[in-house]
């Protein structure tokens, strides 16, 4: 599998796009006037963990959203595992940005994991003890066993971030999609949060995730995706995650010199 990234775009040769998890042609999304993600073409590897990264306003969420159909796109074409995204959603996991969800919502946090489990519920939403099960094994998994009863609006930040990918986690997807999961969150909560998720990828899932610390990128993740409302590289870490992409994606954002500590970490 070849992958070549430069600044301009990347061009990704011998790969059969009806295996990828995730592959986007074409996609423009715009809030009035200005395009939010303009012409993206997106190519997630299979069983690897990917960040997109980029400056605040760069289109990151924005580009999760459209894919998952969250928000409309003016133009493009989004296939998962070489199939419409209607006919493959229930591989798909989604964790959203913890702002953007209502926590004063009366709701237990066992009663949150459920809902990963809907399509096995069915109708009538009837939770057997296997159904419990599993959701609390998903708890267990995330450290938040023992809040299982408790209001999910009383728990911290970074409790909350973990009860929702435990949520994910009941869903048993083949993509896992997050949405900044640890922005706002304790040095704890983070390190649990990426021991799951790299489990996850142990298990041949495919993770990605919008991502904002730079400095972490290279222990984390395997690929990354620069975008600053186009594409900027994509590819592995190694190949894309450069000073020069960097500098194209963020302008005069950074400064040399955290370029420089940044990419220190790889060697």
């Amino acid at each position: 599998m070849l992958e070549l990234a430069t600044v301009q775009g990347v061009s990704i040769e011998g790969q059969d796009i009806d295996r990828c998890p995730l592959a986007i042609r074409g996609l423009t999304v715009s809030y009035g006037q200005k395009p939010a993600v303009f012409s993206v073409d997106m190519t997630v590897q299979p069983g690897a963990m990917t960040a997109i990264i980029g400056p605040n306003g760069a289109g990151k969420s924005t580009l999760l959203k459209a894919a998952l159909g969250i928000v409309s796109p003016l133009s493009g074409q989004v296939t998962v595992f070489g199939q419409p995204l209607e006919d493959q959603r229930a591989r798909i996991a989604y964790v959203p940005q913890r702002a953007s969800v209502d926590w004063d919502f009366p709701t237990r946090v066992i009663d949150v994991v459920l809902m990963g489990l809907s399509r096995q519920l069915g109708l009538l939403g009837r939770v057997r003890a296997r159904h419990m099960a599993r959701a609390m094994d998903c708890l267990n998994r995330v450290g938040m066993r023992e809040f299982a009863d408790r209001q999910i609006g009383q728990l911290s930040g970074g409790q909350q971030q973990r009860v929702f990918l435990a949520r994910a986690l009941a869903q048993d997807a083949d993509l896992y999609l997050l949405d900044e999961p640890f922005a706002g969150v304790d040095a704890a909560t983070e390190k649990a949060i990426i021991a799951v998720l790299k489990s996850l990828k142990e298990a041949g899932k495919t993770v990605v995730v919008v991502h904002h610390d730079l400095a972490t990128v290279v222990d984390y993740f395997d690929h990354v995706f620069l975008i600053n409302t186009r594409k900027v590289a994509e590819g592995s870490v190694e190949q894309a995650f450069t000073a020069e992409t960097l500098q194209a994606a963020y302008g005069g954002r950074l400064a040399t010199a955290q370029i420089d500590q940044i990419l220190r970490a790889l060697g």
